[in-house]
């Protein structure tokens, strides 16, 4: 059963998920529209344009038949949200109106990395007890200057790598955290003289995970006596710039609150707009976007504004992140900056007001993308006109907008003095072209025996009556994954004397592999009726593979015996097993 560190009972929790509906729930996050017993939505778990998402009042579970995500109300939030289950509790007792105080007294359950983040978290304390010394005096100048004060210093939690390149890793090796982990971490080198760190004089920038926990750094130099600005922490089995956005645990709630989320480059350019108020903000930390930020961004806010880099390379980044976006159903709106600065240096240099004002008068996205496909186009050469015309009827085709696609038609035939009957006829007739096709994945073949486990655990879930036959019949389950789902649903059944499949999910949210089982099972949508005939052929066909695989044991037995009456009795056992075997058939 679920292991309970939260100071509430099951029966509590399954309180707050019976108070709130399922439902109601999604559909504040994305609609639904209801067809049959069931609703649908486009499920933001990934590039979804057309609704594969089901949410079933009934049962209060929800289930993508697309990319497989499924699980009870609490799951949804946890995924959406990207908070933990506590997180989940207190979100929808808050939301069902039930006053309930959380408080984790017990020892935290280890995690798979939890060393990782031991090892950063005395780094982070290290580096941020050095900049408050006397040795941080000449870095604590240096960020004032740039108009980084202790308050800013204090809420990111900046730090200061000393001279001396040993300082870290001899306090690491002191808490007996083994050499090789250390250097895992990117935090320890290891030469001929021996370990040492990796970052020494430079200003440091904790970087975080989504749920705020420190799972890396960025150091940067500060006397200008080295060639490389930044270094930034290598990637480890915690830290994964792909899926992960520079200051999202702090900016998420603001972000939900306002409706809008802006993303910049570069975490001085989030530090930076902190600085004057503006908290709704996160950075992509230099690379390209990728589909699991993007999702990231949706979730956050409907509304997405892109302020990168004002040069060249930025206007390319926003390109990709906006085509990235857009994949996702997300269509974002642009700043852009002048002088090539970027938004830490647009701020220093034009205050506060002029960028907000920036903020809140965005380009449309196809406004950014025609200025974009203008830029170095001759326009006196009908050659650098029709590549225009193609690219922008290209990026037209990416959004979903009537409004903007015709605005855009409108714009471009002003530009070019092409019709724009022409232009709509071409979008149209590349539109009708016929788009590269995946080949589906073709389905892996289930025995008869996997079938009718599967069959018979779906029915389970459905009846405690399923439940009731399974435990007077049947002893054992070939598969293991089947075998330890069976065993927690008749546990269940025991405890609570009733099934609902979406509080058994509930106990057992902290097994990966159940869960997935399970979702496994659900996704099977059998027909709501069964016949207890049908339940029978399911435990018959189990006991068939029980009986095959004792009769093959026995079988090796017997050539292994030597003794020729303990072979007879083995024999005899064998037929035994079959007459069993006939009696189930008949």
């Amino acid at each position: 059963m679920m292991e309970n560190t939260y100071q509430l009972s099951e029966q509590q929790i399954n309180h707050i998920r019976e108070a709130v509906d399922i439902v109601d729930i999604i559909s504040g996050y994305i609609p639904l529209v209801a067809k049959g017993k069931s609703f649908f939505g486009v499920c933001p778990f990934h590039d979804d344009h057309s609704p594969s998402m089901s949410v079933s009042k009934e049962k209060q579970i929800y289930r993508c038949f697309s990319c497989g995500a499924g699980g009870n109300v609490f799951k949804f939030v946890m995924d959406y949200e990207n908070i933990n289950f506590l997180e989940a509790v207190k979100l929808l007792a808050d939301k069902a109106g039930i006053p309930i105080q959380i408080e984790n007294k017990h020892a935290p359950v280890q995690k798979k990395f939890q060393s990782y983040y031991e090892v950063y978290d005395l780094a982070f304390k290290f580096y941020q007890n050095n900049i408050n010394t006397a040795l941080g005096k000449e870095a604590r100048t240096y960020l004032d200057k740039r108009g980084i004060d202790s308050n800013i210093i204090k809420e990111f939690g900046i730090g200061l790598s000393l001279k001396n390149t040993e300082m870290l890793t001899k306090l690491l090796l002191k808490k007996e955290y083994p050499s090789k982990l250390l250097i895992k971490t990117g935090l320890v080198n290891e030469n001929e003289k021996g370990f040492h760190d990796v970052y020494y004089n430079r200003i440091m920038f904790p970087l975080w995970d989504l749920e705020g926990k420190v799972i890396g750094f960025s150091g940067r130099i500060y006397q200008n006596n080295d060639t490389a600005k930044y270094v930034n922490t290598k990637e480890t089995e915690v830290f994964k710039k792909g899926e992960l956005l520079y200051h999202y645990h702090t900016a998420k709630n603001e972000a939900r609150r306002l409706g809008q989320v802006i993303v910049m480059e570069g975490f001085m350019d989030v530090i930076r707009a902190y600085t004057i108020g503006v908290t709704n903000v996160v950075a992509t930390m230099g690379t390209a976007v990728t589909k699991e930020q993007a999702l990231l961004l949706k979730r956050m806010a409907k509304e997405v504004i892109l302020c990168f880099d004002g040069d060249e390379a930025g206007a390319k980044a926003t390109m990709s992140c906006s085509n990235e976006l857009l994949k996702i159903g997300v269509t974002p709106k642009i700043v852009r900056l002048e002088e090539n600065l970027d938004p830490d240096e647009y701020i220093l240099k034009y205050g506060k007001e002029q960028f907000v004002r920036k903020l809140e008068n965005p380009i449309n996205i196809m406004d950014f993308k025609l200025g974009y496909f203008k830029n170095k186009k001759d326009f006196s050469s009908n050659n650098d006109v029709a590549i225009y015309v193609k690219e922008v009827l290209k990026e037209l085709e990416k959004t979903d907008d009537v409004v903007l696609k015709e605005l855009t038609i409108q714009k471009l035939s002003q530009e070019t003095h092409l019709e724009e009957q022409f232009l709509k006829d071409q979008l149209q007739e590349q539109k009708e072209q016929p788009a590269f096709v995946l080949t589906p994945k073709t389905n892996v073949k289930l025995t008869k025996y996997e079938q009718a486990e599967k069959n018979l655990i779906y029915y389970m879930l459905e009846s405690p009556e399923v439940i009731q036959l399974y435990q007077k019949h049947i002893t054992y389950m070939p598969t293991k994954k089947y075998r330890l789902l069976a065993v927690q649903i008749a546990c269940f059944y025991k405890d609570y004397k009733c099934i609902q499949v979406a509080d058994f999910m509930t106990s057992i949210q902290n097994n990966e592999e159940l869960t997935n089982t399970l979702n496994d099972i659900l996704a099977l949508n059998l027909k709501e009726e069964y016949t207890i005939d049908e339940i029978m052929d399911y435990i018959k066909t189990i006991h068939e593979y029980g009986v095959k695989f004792q009769c093959k044991r026995l079988k090796e037995m017997m050539q292994m015996e030597i003794d020729p009456m303990k072979k007879a009795e083995i024999g005899q056992k064998i037929v035994e097993l079959r007459k069993t075997e006939m009696m189930d058939r008949g």
